[in-house]
């Protein structure tokens, strides 16, 4: 056989090798962290307290949270050789929208104890490196401004469902206006959960007027506080401090002052008592969901489904895809870890379901695992706010080609040519 020298196409993964380390010849390591445990430390040392509790902490003793970690320990790959493998094509498609990788970034609230201005460097992060943006119903700039930052790059609307009607109507068609790709219910967060790492510091961001960007830039919200306003005696009204009033303000800022102008004369306090009355619904059930095709002409996906018998019902129910997510956590201790609950949704809703995955993913080969358990694309959640900490958008089109990286380089060295060809055969499950 005639030798023949052949230059290896260069993937994402050589591409961000060959980037981090060109730059360490010069003596520049990267201002992102490339390894999971050490993005984390140093994103720790720069936030504050209430920031790492509400982004770092889980529900009860955070048993939930090791779970998750535990169910990716219990797999292995098994890489196969001599496969000749030499180009990786990380593309695929969710529900119409195009994504260059099998990566979301998830939606997280209140991302101004982060940093200001979080929702749209998130998008800018996110938009930078090509991948879809699931814009938070807790953000805390209105979707509009955020959908500016993404540019060309899709994006898809989570949706709390809140105990007013109207608003939920009016969230809907704001999403569509400004070009959501997809419509996310969350279902898993009709209450909060236990959560001590923000109880023992008292703080409740959306208290405090942190990620209630999308409500006080509402049209129906803003009339809904005018009428409590107009109703309330005035012995009634809530009392505020000068601090209180600049605090909002400042929390409000990314919204250019539409709702303060409405509300210049009122108490701005009364947006937050508003939004903590009405922004979900304990009372969400598969009623609700049946209203919610005759809403919206968007794909709808279930966020938080964890019961392979919920799965079922809700594809039954006219729902386009599901999530299956245990919110990171954060809302049940001691909760089945999602990427076990993944393997049996998939195993009762069949292959052909739209099925994404959600809660744990920290790494590449994490991913790897997902999609082979039947994941269709995973959503980054953590980490990218790690990310955000450390280097603004930057950091989080850091971490997406981090993560993008080790997911090419698996695939590569495992002989996984697609997405399609990452299957539950390259995996086998730990004695």
């Amino acid at each position: 056989m005639e030798a023949k020298l052949t230059t290896p196409p260069i993937g994402a993964g050589r591409e961000r090798q060959g980037a981090v380390y060109r730059a360490g010849v010069l003596g520049a390591a990267p201002s992102v962290p490339v390894e999971a445990a050490l993005l984390e430390e140093r994103a720790h040392a720069v936030m504050s307290r209430k920031a790492w509790a509400y982004v770092a902490g889980g529900a009860g003793e955070g048993t939930t949270m090791r779970h998750n970690r535990a169910a990716f320990e219990r797999w292995r790959i098994v890489p196969r050789m001599l496969h000749g493998t030499t180009t990786r094509d990380l593309s695929t498609s969710v529900l119409g929208t195009d994504l260059k990788a099998p990566l979301l970034i998830a939606p997280v609230g209140a991302g101004a104890l982060v940093t200001p201005d979080s929702d749209v460097h998130i998008a800018r992060g996110a938009a930078a490196a090509g991948t879809p943006y699931v814009f938070s119903s807790q953000g805390c700039s209105p979707m509009e401004e955020t959908a500016k930052a993404m540019g060309d790059v899709p994006f898809w609307y989570q949706l709390y469902w809140s105990t007013d009607e109207p608003l939920v109507d009016s969230m809907i068609q704001r999403a569509e206006a400004c070009g959501a790709r997809a419509l996310v219910v969350t279902v898993d967060t009709t209450t909060l959960g236990w959560r001590p790492k923000d109880l023992n510091l008292g703080s409740l961001p959306f208290a405090q007027g942190a990620g209630i960007a999308q409500y006080t830039s509402d049209p129906r919200f803003v009339e809904i506080i005018r009428q409590r306003i107009a109703a309330a005696g005035p012995a009634e009204k809530v009392k505020v401090t000068a601090a209180a009033v600049r605090s909002l303000l400042e929390i409000t800022r990314n919204y250019p002052g539409r709702f303060l102008d409405n509300l210049r004369s009122k108490e701005p306090r009364a947006a937050v008592e508003t939004f903590l009355d009405i922004y979900s619904n304990p009372a969400l059930s598969w009623e609700h969901l049946a209203t919610l095709r005759g809403r919206t002409t968007l794909p709808i996906l279930l966020k938080g489904v964890l019961h392979p018998d919920d799965a079922a019902q809700a594809l039954e129910a006219g729902v386009d895809g599901l999530i299956v997510s245990n919110h990171g956590g954060r809302q049940v201790d001691h909760s089945i870890a999602a990427l076990d609950a993944l393997v049996g949704v998939r195993e009762r809703v069949g292959p052909d379901a739209t099925v994404l995955f959600d809660s744990g993913i920290r790494s590449g080969a994490d991913a790897f695992l997902a999609l082979a358990l039947g994941a269709d694309a995973c959503l980054i959640g953590r980490p990218h706010l790690y990310g955000l900490a450390l280097a603004g958008a930057d950091g989080v089109t850091q971490v997406i080609q981090n993560l993008t990286a080790e997911l090419d380089l698996t695939m590569g060295l495992v002989g996984a040519a697609s997405i399609e060809a990452i299957t539950r055969d390259l995996l086998v499950e730990a004695r």
